[in-house]
């Protein structure tokens, strides 16, 4: 059976549904799944949950979620820059399960190997541990992270074969690979599909028998900061895109 489809519309028809739970890959702006995210809008589901790095920024990205009120809680690590999130948050409206970075990496990567849990020292004496199981090894204690098991995983990666093995460009690769490995379904989209075979086995970051289906789109990359300096000044100027 054929992993291609013509759009993220259709490659995500009949898999959304209100209350599900979504891994998305992407750090910041960069290598974020930004037409599928646009398609679960139009798809108006909602009561969604998504583990993800971060929450895009204001209107763009997962941000566009936030608009849309689809999402009603996250699992991240960073959500600084985001101002919606924030107010959402803030008013009780969102919920949020805060996670370091490294602890949620690794719960993507444990759902991706059917692990159901681990224990790790992050986190140990703050709120980060509060409600967990504690355990001690070795004169050390250690807190139970769950592995994330997630209904549907997307992703966006650089190149892919028609197979769906996927090559992520530099700093793309991010939570991509752990996030499409955990979804029990994981749609990806690319900026360009080859026939099978053209890929160096030895250059694929994620082998095909984890993706089930596959877009090739046009993207619009955005930088999410840019600072720059007058030549006359050492006065920086930052601008958020």
């Amino acid at each position: 059976m054929s992993k291609l489809y013509d759009s993220a519309d259709a490659a995500l028809e009949g898999v959304l549904r209100d209350g599900m739970l979504i891994a998305a890959g992407g750090f910041g702006l960069c290598g974020i799944p930004e037409l599928l995210i646009e398609a679960i809008r139009k798809s108006g589901v909602k009561d969604l949950t998504v583990a993800s790095n971060n929450c895009g920024v204001d209107g763009f990205g997962l941000g566009v979620l936030l608009d849309s009120r689809q999402l009603r809680k996250m699992i991240s690590s960073y959500v600084g820059e985001n101002a919606e999130f924030m107010r959402q948050y803030l008013s009780g409206e969102l919920e949020l399960e805060f996670n370091p970075q490294g602890t949620l990496a690794e719960r993507m990567r444990a759902g991706g190997a059917g692990i159901p849990g681990f224990y790790t020292k992050t986190g140990v004496g703050t709120v980060i541990a509060e409600g967990k199981e504690h355990k001690d090894f070795d004169g050390e204690t250690y807190i139970l992270e769950r592995g994330i098991f997630a209904d549907l995983a997307i992703v966006k990666g650089w190149k892919a074969d028609e197979s769906g093995n996927v090559i992520f460009r530099k700093t793309a690769r991010n939570f991509n690979v752990p996030a499409a490995k955990c979804g029990r379904l994981c749609v990806v989209e690319v900026e360009e599909i080859v026939p099978t075979g053209t890929l160096d086995p030895d250059a694929i970051h994620l082998p095909g028998i984890y993706v089930h289906r596959l877009i090739q789109g046009q993207h619009e990359k955005r930088i999410e900061q840019r600072t720059t300096r007058s030549r006359d000044s050492d006065t920086s100027k930052k601008e958020t895109a």
